[in-house]
């Protein structure tokens, strides 16, 4: 948007995005939204074909059996399609169709998921908002994406900025306040929408090159692939339920959620507490079996004194991913709970993790786990060339060529409205990462570090330039960079270095951020400092930054 299409010779009448950059692979058609335009890949090796339909299965032949649990609240099968249909009738009497962005700002509650389900049966496209996020960054995601409606708490409506928004109060047990209730509660039928399951179907947004988030783009096909290739590597048992205590606005956790339970024929589970003892209750009380976990989370619930060992005995799967897991914890965690927390990889791209630890393979204290089976990791140099084994290089990844799930995996359809960053991400027909790692001689996965200067802070993503922009807005601040700093709660936290003209306290820097950024965000310290060092053509040096604070830790490429 805002730049002319540039057109190679013979090409169809499509937008074709190119770079400054070279690169020896060819860059990918891209639309008027920036999305690539890709030949429909190879059908998943089972079914379903379509989010819309994940339901199917479980009415048909278990129609009785939980499928989505909260607090005492309990929907089958049959009752949660029931709703579901319900929502995409009223939706559909709201104007909402095919394309259409719908936005979602709610704690974990089955409004949320069935808002969710519902979209995809119309082919309209999925938002969530983080309910930490204050109302300058919610403005600007709904503005970006051109949400048509926003659904979320009673409190919140003013963030909708005027479009159409529906309330959502659970807290008046189905009064006239709880607009959701209402709408579901007039039984309006369902329209037939025949869902294309390659057109856009969700939008996640992450990090961004200038001060903002991208929104990166998913298909149908794309949230399918890790529920449906999970029957195959863990094959769901009698009574297995799935615990999900990381906020489901985050797309990926929608996927390794519910919608993954759902695909399973299995129980999801909302859980609303995460400080560790309300975690390990909920987790004993709905007899948890799967859940994924953040280091921090994984963190305090082998640390907590009130949280013994036997109350998460009924996990039998502990996903630890969205940052790096130190091996004294994962051990910590056996010695505590006498279950194996497993490590992977993952990107909002891929969408969710790509690689897993598995228990009957090699693994290393640095390792990352090996490829799930619909992908492949290729390891590239600076010009997209393949490398060695044992070498490290971009991370990039793949479909595999054999096999059932040949041709079948797909990564993100690309930035919503950055066509640039779509050709770049996806250009040789391989997500490029971004990340730095290695494939040792077992074919697994080494992360050596992240060629973006994105910071993990308990498994919760932090963009640099986002928290900068905020931070040049204080009228002292004439000049700051910001890095992540080791923590050995949290993984990393954010740390700002300014340089000011005038009078600035560390805490009034602090506070500026606080009330324009959600708290994850803000810098727990700031240092105020002469100059930033920088190189001759100007660029800050943050390396030079970040490297007193990483000598001696597991951050390679500092």
């Amino acid at each position: 948007p805002g730049n002319p299409p540039i057109h190679r010779p013979g090409a169809s009448s499509r937008m074709t995005v190119l770079t400054s950059t070279f690169v020896p692979h060819p860059l990918p058609e891209v639309d008027a939204h920036g999305l690539v335009v890709r030949s429909t890949p190879a059908p998943l090796p089972e079914g379903p074909s379509t989010v819309s339909a994940c339901l199917e299965a479980g009415r048909r032949d278990h129609p009785d059996r939980p499928a989505l649990v909260w607090n005492d609240s309990t929907l089958t099968y049959s009752e949660l399609d029931t709703r579901v249909a319900a929502a995409a009738g009223a939706l559909a009497s709201l104007g909402i169709g095919p394309g259409d962005r719908v936005a979602c700002s709610l704690p974990n509650r089955p409004a949320l998921v069935e808002a969710f389900l519902a979209t995809q049966r119309l082919g309209a496209v999925w938002l969530g908002i983080n309910t930490n996020l204050v109302a300058d960054e919610a403005h600007w995601l709904l503005d970006d994406a051109g949400a048509r409606l926003l659904i979320t708490d009673p409190d919140r409506l003013a963030i909708g900025g005027g479009r159409l928004t529906i309330a959502v109060d659970p807290t008046t047990d189905g009064g006239a306040d709880d607009e959701w209730a209402v709408l579901l509660d007039a039984g309006l039928p369902a329209p037939t929408v025949e869902v294309d399951p390659q057109a856009p179907a969700a939008i996640a947004y992450t990090s961004g090159t200038t001060g903002r988030p991208k929104g990166a783009v998913h298909s149908q096909h794309n949230l399918l692939w890790p529920g449906i290739s999970s029957r195959h590597a863990y094959p769901a048992v009698d009574g297995e339920h799935h615990g999900t205590a990381l906020a489901l606005t985050i797309l990926n956790m929608l996927v390794l959620g519910p919608l993954w339970a759902f695909l399973r024929g299995t129980t999801a589970v909302l859980l609303e507490r995460t400080d560790p003892v309300g975690l390990a209750t909920e987790v004993r009380r709905h007899r948890i079996n799967r859940i994924t976990l953040v280091p921090t989370m994984a963190h305090d619930l082998v640390a907590h004194a009130d949280v013994e060992g036997g109350d998460l005995a009924t996990l039998t799967q502990t996903i630890i991913g969205a940052g790096h897991t130190p091996a004294a914890l994962r051990t910590a965690w056996l010695e505590k709970f006498g279950s194996r927390a497993l490590v992977g990889y993952g990107l909002t791209e891929a969408p969710t993790g790509v690689t897993r630890e598995h228990v009957d393979r090699p693994m290393r204290d640095d390792g990352a786990g090996y490829p799930l089976e619909p992908l492949r990791v290729v390891i590239v140099d600076d010009d997209d060339r393949e490398v060695p084994g044992g070498e490290t290089g971009e991370i990039c990844l793949a479909p595999v060529t054999e096999g059932r799930w040949a041709g079948t995996w797909t990564p993100m359809l690309g930035y919503w409205n950055s066509g640039e960053a779509t050709a770049e991400a996806l250009r040789g027909e391989m997500l490029h990462t971004g990340d730095l790692g290695l494939l040792d001689e077992n074919g697994q996965l080494v992360i050596r570090g992240r060629r973006t200067e994105m910071i993990l802070r308990g498994g919760a993503n932090v963009y640099p330039l986002e928290v900068e922009r905020v931070l040049a807005e204080h009228d002292a601040v004439v000049d700051v960079a910001v890095i992540g700093v080791p923590d050995d709660k949290w993984g990393e936290v954010v740390k700002a270095v300014v340089v000011i003209e005038g009078e600035a306290s560390e805490a009034e820097l602090i506070a500026h951020a606080r009330e324009r950024l959600a708290g994850y965000k803000c810098p727990k310290t700031v240092d105020i400092v002469d100059e930033l060092p920088r190189n001759p053509t100007g660029k800050v040096l943050k390396k030079e930054l970040r490297k007193p604070h990483w000598e001696g830790r597991d951050r390679a490429t500092v």
